[in-house]
């Protein structure tokens, strides 16, 4: 446009040469502000260009007059993308301002002063979104990369908890249940080969979990996980007082429970010796609270206390699981010198809406 106003005016070709040298700068100038990386540059950088830009702006204004147009428009746009937002709209409005006086100063009619003023602000504000528009764009496709990315990290994160909680248990049981079964071949063959296919039985229980741990998180049982953990614990010479009381519940929280019962009931076979278990599930107003509790001898408290307080990977994929439905979960000493692990949840997991589960591997691989 300002091109075609300079023409209009048929200028020798030396002077149409250095406008269009001039408009060639100011919006090669203006490219590099509306840059990606211009908003990153150092502010005495932004303010050498800004300038740069001022000069070409307005030092033609002695040449080309009112024919110039409306090139504070490209200034006004720089200033927007480089300034503080402090400044940034108090400069933008006093450079849109000024086009009306410098206009009037220069004799031009009341609808070329409207034109210039109109076009310039446009043009500014056109700039403007379109550079920032563009700046949404790469920030779209650079968070979505990096949601892809966390939600790899979050399916590596999550196989790798599930192959803890799952197969921890399984693999205890089974090695429990093997040097049972090596005591009591010698003299006692009959009770061994009982023993013998209940170890089949937890053997092909774990390369169950390990396929579905692949798939996704199955659904399990706190009741039948209850009657499991009795058995084992019988297997292991352990008293277990098992007691189930919370009625049907919600399979996320279910999950979850049982879950803790698993490690717990792990953690008592690897880590303790134990002689009394005590296994509790109760529905305590709108909160299921499920609470282990076995007999650590004394003089192993002085050597468990520091495990209590930094927790294992087993304790931390509990809180983990807990605090992502709205539960929560203590492990430690009581006064009592027994350990204990309490564990609650809600009946109505947070984030499950009408009853549908949390979001789940597919989710995560999908994202991916």
């Amino acid at each position: 446009m300002t091109v075609l106003n300079v023409i209009r005016t048929e200028p020798d070709t030396r002077r149409l040469a250095i406008c269009l040298a001039l408009v060639a700068a100011v919006f090669t100038v203006q490219f590099a502000i509306s840059s990606p990386g211009a908003r990153r540059w150092p502010m005495r950088r932004k303010l050498v260009v800004l300038c740069v830009q001022a000069l070409l702006t307005f030092l033609p204004l002695a040449w080309f007059g009112t024919n110039w147009g409306s090139m504070e428009g490209p200034l006004a746009a720089s200033l927007l993308l480089l300034l503080p937002p402090r400044f940034a709209w108090s400069c933008y409005g006093l450079l849109i301002a000024s086009i009306p006086v410098y206009n009037v100063l220069a004799g031009a009619t009341v609808d070329l002063v409207l034109y210039f003023t109109i076009a310039g602000t446009l043009t500014g504000l056109v700039i403007y979104g379109l550079t920032r528009l563009t700046d949404l764009v790469h920030e779209v496709h650079a968070t979505r990369e990096q949601m892809a990315q966390m939600a790899v990290t979050q399916e590596r994160l999550r196989f790798a908890r599930d192959l803890h909680d799952l197969l921890g248990y399984s693999l205890s049981a089974i090695a429990l249940k093997g040097e049972l079964i090596q005591r009591l071949v010698p003299g006692r063959p009959e009770q061994a080969a009982a023993e013998t296919a209940d170890l089949l039985r937890v053997a092909r229980q774990a390369l169950s979990d390990v396929r579905l741990v692949s798939s996704g998180y199955r659904d399990m049982s706190l009741r039948e996980e209850a009657e499991s953990a009795g058995t084992i614990l019988a297997a292991a010479d352990v008293r277990a007082d098992v007691r189930v009381e919370c009625g049907r519940l919600h399979p996320v929280v279910d999950t979850v429970l049982a879950t803790a019962l698993r490690e717990g009931v792990t953690n008592i076979l690897r880590h303790s010796r134990v002689q009394v278990c005590t296994i509790r599930a109760l529905v305590d107003g709108e909160t299921v609270r499920l609470t282990l509790v076995n007999d650590r001898p004394h003089e192993e408290a002085d050597t468990i206390r520091p495990a209590v307080r930094t927790g294992g990977s087993g304790l931390d994929n509990l809180r983990t699981r807990f605090a992502a439905i709205g539960g929560g979960l203590t492990a430690g000493l009581g006064e009592d010198g027994r350990y204990h692990l309490d564990v609650w949840a809600p009946l109505r997991p947070r984030g499950t809406g009408s009853g549908v589960g949390t979001p789940g591997p597919a989710t995560a691989r999908a994202a991916a």
